[in-house]
């Protein structure tokens, strides 16, 4: 996909190659299609992209297909609640509409992103954590499950927040899926919290055949909670996604999060060996030593569209 939206060149980019060279040209709007073919992810189809369309000479339409909500990736609905609001804070939007959700084994779904291009990127300051405002989620089947298993994930998820959070009214939504709008058959749940200063924090699980529902619930329950314990001000999933455009930005970035996730070091690495970006990652001691915090400081290249 990357090198069809900036006309490169691309040699051992197939199954059982062992090493990849990418040379790239000059990166292009208007529409692109990819498609996994499988239950691939296209979040993190989006992950790539999103960077290459910032820069180009026109806005792009990005025709995403494969799994909408799959393992070992965000699920489509961290993208829009989560990572969205936040990456928008570096001075661009976008647009993402769900056309159709897909899940493992077949994938089948779609998203439509649209997006204009920027001439430089805003860098951010996401240090101030505030205090959790707001709970609220959706617990979805989609296929052939009934609607009670969206129901139990979500009353088991709300039970588990209740025991540490006990004074908020948590709102997660069971939701069926409307047949035109889900390829498959899936079950999941994404749990969000807000803070009084903007902050966004999920927590999220599948179901799969042989898993019990209250689990699925338990699980993104248990997740969201560990990402609200270490007072940070992103979650663990959103720190490394933050990283590109920090090194692309123009001045000096700073993100408060908990423990530095490996995604996030091999992040700071290429960034750091493919851009004039430098990071500096630092343990905060203003909590004392209870929490596990820390600074993610960046001194971004100021990338500029020359197109623009």
């Amino acid at each position: 996909m990357i090198r069809d939206l900036c006309d490169g060149q691309l040699d051992g980019g197939e199954i059982g190659s062992t090493e990849i060279t990418f040379t790239p040209g000059k990166i292009k709007g208007g529409t692109h299609i990819a498609d996994t073919k499988t239950a691939g992810s296209v979040c993190l189809l989006l992950q790539v992209a999103m960077p290459c369309v910032l820069f180009a000479a026109s806005p792009s339409e990005l025709r995403l297909k494969g799994g909408t909500n799959a393992e070992m990736a965000p699920q489509i609905d961290y993208t829009v609640l989560v990572f969205k609001p936040i990456i928008e804070k570096f001075n661009f939007t976008f647009d993402c509409d769900i056309k159709r959700r897909g899940y493992y084994p077949q994938g089948g779904g779609e998203v439509i992103v649209r997006m204009s291009p920027v001439k430089q990127l805003s860098p951010i300051n996401l240090t101030e954590r505030g205090t959790v405002t707001k709970i609220h989620g959706r617990a979805f089947v989609a296929g052939a499950l009934p609607i009670k298993l969206a129901k139990d994930m979500a009353s088991a998820a709300v039970r588990c927040i209740r025991k540490e959070i006990g004074d908020l009214y948590v709102n997660i939504q069971p939701v069926r899926e409307p047949d035109n709008q889900a390829f498959g058959t899936g079950s999941g749940i994404i749990i969000v919290a807000e803070t009084s200063t903007g902050c966004l924090f999920a927590g999220s699980s599948l179901g799969k055949r042989g898993k019990n529902s209250d689990r699925v619930g338990i699980e993104a329950a248990e997740m969201l909670l560990g990402n609200l314990r270490h007072g940070g001000a992103v979650d663990d999933y959103l720190q490394d996604q933050l990283i590109i455009f920090m090194a692309l930005a123009n001045g000096v970035s700073r993100v408060k999060s908990g423990p530095i996730t490996l995604h996030t070091q091999t992040a700071i690495h290429f960034a750091e060996q493919l851009t004039k970006a430098t990071f500096t990652v630092t343990k905060s001691e203003d909590e004392g030593s209870t929490k596990d915090t820390y600074f993610i400081e960046c001194q971004g290249m100021g990338m500029i569209n020359s197109s623009l």
